[in-house]
């Protein structure tokens, strides 16, 4: 299949990077736009007449004072609205009409030695869009418009606290009576958390190619080797056989002790772990295609033979990943979730033996947080983390645990379902030196899990009508790794990829 990939299709109404590959249709970008001018359109502090949006997409950077550039990816809110590939981009989008203006950077014709030089008007074709122009040609095209009101994107992404990068263009100064920051961020961010049809094939296609090398990595994981060759193998399948170009993430290949540490694979601990016999491996990887992501979890023994602790361990995980997805339904509270997932949690490990007590005296305690302090789930979409989890007016929960989602699920929501358990030295002696934590653990049995590391599965879903569509689709129980990891039979099947109700 590998050798069958071509560039990306240039032409015709549509993205895909080679013949087995998804093609992307350019309604999917029409669509999102009809579905925002509608937002603002019924937004009662949005002139009726006149109002025009700005977007500035992302800029090719350079590698600090280096002419090197690293591979260029589209800011996200701008892909999600245009469905652009290049750098350097503006687009226009006017509310009542709902026509578009791109605006291309203009290049010196010599810049044809370094890459294909095209004309508006093949960029016109390309992303079936009005019309096409440069960006030195922005003020004079506003002008022209006479806008009401000119739209910028400007908010704060409250999962990251950073700020959106809000247009700035030559001459917008001339503008500055009909500039407002406020309306557009809350509005297009509400838009981008409900997936369409054409979004929703998009994520289960990347998905699918993701699950695939995960299932690929199992395959042929075995001790002695480096971390960084799975976080290598997993790549080159994604991008030599999807297409798929980027990273969703930094790539987490913990194993051992190493699937504790909540972030590993970041610069300072790159994935360079050797893999020893019996070591759990925790990979949590996912690939993205044309700027939308999957996010996926595996936990499994290297050997490809769980212990029974590790059986213990990864089944209370399983089984509270179960429990979370078979509840998920349009009008379900995320916290509702989370509290759910704590429980489960709880019940599992005191089912092994490791935590002792009355259950509704450990979750007043939060003992949960002690073995999952990392949050059960996120959105998903253009962003790994995608926007949207607070809405306006809601904020982080505070607490042992800060949730990345604070709103009722509704259908067409992309999702995450990641709970773990993970042995965290820090969090462990924290808990036995406070008494109202400490009194619930059994600690000769803890002292058998140190080094143990951790165990998280990850999902990912869409929310439906009924129920949760499962897009990802490895092997989850104990039976399907070991089958698939020793004998390389594939015991699972569709039956885990449809709707759980």
């Amino acid at each position: 299949m590998a050798g069958k990939m071509a560039f990306q299709n240039t032409t015709a109404n549509y993205f895909s990077m080679g013949s087995e590959t998804l093609k992307v249709p350019m309604s999917l970008f029409s669509l999102n736009r009809q579905r925002l001018v509608k937002s603002l359109s019924d937004n009662p502090e949005v002139p009726n007449t006149g109002a025009v949006l700005l977007l500035e997409g992302g800029k090719q950077e350079t590698r600090y004072c280096t002419p090197m550039e690293p591979v260029f990816r589209q800011e996200s809110f701008f892909h999600w609205l245009f469905g652009v590939v290049e750098a350097d981009w503006f687009g226009a989008l006017e509310v009542e009409s709902g026509r578009v203006t791109l605006f291309m950077p203009r290049l010196h014709p010599s810049f044809a030695m370094w890459s294909e030089l095209h004309p508006p008007e093949h960029f016109a074709v390309k992303y079936n869009v009005d019309r096409v122009r440069y960006t030195d040609e922005i003020a004079q095209t506003l002008s022209d418009l006479k806008p009401s009101m000119l739209l910028l994107l400007n908010g704060v992404n409250v999962d990251s606290g950073k700020y959106c990068k809000e247009a700035v263009f030559t001459g917008k100064e001339k503008f500055n009576d009909v500039i407002d920051r406020k309306l557009l961020h809350p509005d297009i961010t509400e838009c981008r958390v409900i997936k369409t049809p054409e979004e929703i094939e998009v994520l289960r296609y990347v998905n699918q190619v993701s699950s695939k090398a995960h299932c690929e990595v199992m395959r042929v994981v075995k001790p002695g080797m480096m971390e960084y060759e799975l976080e290598s193998l997993f790549h080159h399948y994604c991008y030599g056989v999807g297409g798929c170009r980027h990273y969703a993430w930094i790539y987490t290949c913990g194993t051992g002790k190493n699937s504790a540490v909540l972030n590993y694979g970041n610069s300072g601990s790159p994935n360079n772990g050797v893999i020893k016999d019996g070591d759990m491996c925790l990979f949590d990887m996912g690939s993205e295609y044309y700027c939308y992501t999957s996010d996926i979890t595996c936990s499994f023994p290297s050997n490809g033979r769980f212990t029974p602790t590790q059986k213990l361990v990864y089944n209370t995980v399983l089984r509270t990943n179960r429990s979370v997805m078979a509840a998920i339904k349009p009008g379900v509270d995320w916290i509702d979730m989370h509290h759910l997932a704590e429980r489960e949690l709880i019940a599992g490990l005191k089912g092994m033996g490791l935590l002792l007590g009355n259950l509704k005296d450990m979750m007043n305690a939060n003992m949960a947080s002690v073995f999952m302090p990392l949050s059960f789930g996120h959105l998903l979409g253009c962003d790994v983390l995608d926007v949207g989890g607070f809405p306006t007016g809601s904020r982080p929960t505070t607490g042992p645990m800060v949730l990345r989602i604070n709103r009722t699920l509704q259908e067409g929501m992309c999702l995450t379902i990641e709970p773990g358990c993970y042995f965290v030295p820090y969090l462990l002696d924290k808990a036995l030196s406070n008494p109202s934590q400490s009194c619930f653990i059994n600690k000769d049995m803890l002292e058998t899990l140190k080094g143990f590391g951790g165990v998280r599965i990850e999902d990912d879903i869409i929310v439906t009508s009924s129920g949760a569509e499962l897009l990802t689709d490895v092997p989850r129980t104990v039976q399907e790794i070991e089958e698939w990891m020793q004998n390389g039979n594939k015991t699972w099947g569709k039956k885990d990829n449809k709707t759980i109700s």
